[in-house]
Order: C-alpha cells, then structure tokens, then sequence
C-alpha cells in the first residue's frame, strides 16, 4: 500500500465529521442511489451506492454490491484475524482503490477518525480501527477496496440526468448480500416511480 494515497484517503475522509452537510436540493443527507438502466458507464452500471454529502456540494460513497475475489485474508496473508473473514472485499469505487475501508454496523463510533454514515453505521478511515473491527467484529461490518468521490455539482449533474434513484440510508440494505440486490431495487425503484 502506497502511504502517500492512504494519507490523501485519511485526510479527504477525516474532514466528513468537521464538514457542513452539501446545499443542493435532495442532495444533503446520506442516501443510496441505485443505478438507472440506461446508466452503462462499465464500473457504475448496475450498481448500488451509498453516499455521504461534503462541503461545497461534493460527495463521497461505496459501491455495496460489487463483491471482488479478493478476501482479506489474501490481501493480508500474515494477519491471522483476516484469514477468518469469508466475505470478499468489494470494490468500493476507483479512487484510492489500494485502500481498505470498513463501514460498520453499531450504535456508536469504533473510535479514531470514523465518520458517522446513518444512525447505526459508520466509516472506519484509520487502518488501526479497520484492523481492529477485523478483530473484534467482522461479522458486523462490510470492507471496501477504494470510494467513489464527487467534484463540486457534479453528483447533482448525474440526478438532473436522471441516472440514479435514491433510497433512504439503511444499515441493514447496505449489509446485506450482493446477489440479486440490484436488481430488486431497481424494480422497486421503477414500480414506485410508475405509481400515479
């Protein structure tokens, strides 16, 4: 891993909790976005995002339904605890992708520079915190290879086009198994909009 991108990564993402929400209409709470159909950009088709509003109408998110064939335990081969985690990393988005983030299930922040996403979920920035939640609570959590960020109006730009539905930020949604997910959220999605 390369300190020089995890440090930019720690930096851009330890400001979350200091940073006033976006101003964009619709745009400045956490949510999930579900890819539209007709969105077929390679790596956002077919995705599902959660995503956190920053300052000056940027955002940052993880892609959630993108298992890799990695596990950490082939990432980290001489660190016992990963060696149990079956689950596979997904692949969070493109930007800083050498870097393991973990988002997890719990009423209160596992500590260093955690980032509050929803009532009871966090983002684990620090790679002590994200070791340690590999330690002591895998089962509760979900490990990202990279993010996805947006510039300035740029998140606003794709809803104006019309690329995304959104849905509230929920920890259970965002924890479950990939498979078929997509799929039935977009369905959803596409039978409430249909709904006079």
């Amino acid at each position: 891993m390369n300190p020089r991108f995890y440090l930019l990564a720690v930096m851009l993402l330890a400001g979350l909790a200091l940073v006033l929400p976006a101003r964009s209409e619709g745009l400045d709470d956490t949510m999930i976005l579900v890819a539209k159909r007709q969105l077929r950009v390679q790596i956002y088709g077919s995705t599902i995002l959660i995503v956190k509003p920053l300052s000056e109408d940027r955002h940052v998110g993880f892609i959630i339904n993108k298992p890799t064939q990695m596990t950490l335990g082939k990432l980290f081969p001489n660190h016992g605890p990963s060696q149990k985690v079956t689950d596979p990393v997904y692949l969070g988005g493109p930007f800083n992708s050498q870097v393991i983030f973990a988002l997890v299930q719990r009423a209160d922040s596992p500590g260093g520079r955690s980032v509050r996403i929803a009532p009871d979920l966090y983002l684990a920035v620090d790679s002590q915190i994200v070791d340690h939640i590999i330690e002591s609570e895998p089962q509760h959590a979900r490990f990202f290879a990279g993010m996805v960020l947006w510039k300035t109006g740029e998140l606003a730009d794709e809803m104006k086009r019309g690329l995304w539905y959104t849905l509230d930020a929920r920890s259970e949604l965002v924890l479950r198994k990939a498979d078929g997910l997509w799929e039935e959220l977009v369905g959803r999605s596409e039978r409430k909009a249909n709904t006079i």
